[in-house]
């Protein structure tokens, strides 16, 4: 199996990269000591198995795991044994090693591995690009993807698109199961962006045209997982 290491310990990378070294079953093409870097690289290439540390500064490993869209096939190695239960809500995680990990725990993970199947799903965007909303007692029609940004303002949302804002009685999560998720993402509780319109990312924030938007920490693994990093 085509695996890659994530772990901000130098040591603990170099111990799982002996285990793996030790098991014929395993190839191990490419360890990390961070999980963005990890994205950037399953951008590019395939793997059939992650071993992935959870605490790791600034993005977790469960992060890590909500950016992939798709996940292979996960062993968790920790030295903290409180997120076992939570670690298999999510369905790539096979097993979860606590450190130190000896060579037979090891090996057991890996025959889990091997005889684990990942199933994959997908969902399909709406194909409506127009969006009908009620201003001064007109039906207005807007193109979708021209919308680069949904703001709330108490009882009423600002919509904005290239050429003009409409200012509409809704909330947000109303007109949210209106957009298409391939386009649109709720990067934090008043906000709604079309990433596409994206213009940089800084720290805790995005920049949409001259808007200037606050990224929340729940939202966060979801919008770097949308994003084409290179």
């Amino acid at each position: 199996m085509k695996s890659i290491i994530i772990d901000d310990e130098t040591t603990a990378r170099s111990i799982i990269e002996q285990l793996c070294s030790q098991n014929p079953n395993v190839n191990t093409v490419a360890s990390f000591p961070s999980a963005i870097e990890a994205i950037k690289y399953l951008n590019q290439e395939e793997v059939d198995l992650v071993f992935l540390d959870i605490h790791m500064p600034s993005f977790s490993g469960f992060d890590f795991i909500q950016t992939l869209k798709t996940p292979p096939k996960i062993i968790i190695t920790t030295s903290d044994e409180n997120f076992a239960l939570n670690a298999f809500e999510y369905d790539c995680i096979i097993d979860y090693l606590v450190k130190p990990i000896t060579t037979d725990r090891f090996n057991k993970a890996i025959v889990k591995a091997q005889s684990k199947a990942i199933v994959r799903s997908s969902v399909e965007a709406p194909s409506t690009n127009d969006l009908y909303v009620n201003i001064d007692r007109r039906l207005v029609k807007i193109n979708i993807p021209d919308i680069y940004l949904i703001e709330a303002k108490g009882d009423y949302i600002n919509i904005k698109t290239e050429t003009q804002t409409y200012l509409v009685h809704a909330t947000l999560k109303k007109i949210e199961e209106k957009l298409p998720d391939s386009l649109f993402l709720k990067v934090h509780r008043s906000y709604i962006i079309n990433t596409t319109k994206i213009v940089d990312i800084e720290d805790n924030s995005v920049l949409i045209k001259q808007d200037i938007i606050p990224v929340s920490r729940a939202n966060r693994s979801e919008l770097m997982r949308r994003l084409n990093l290179l």
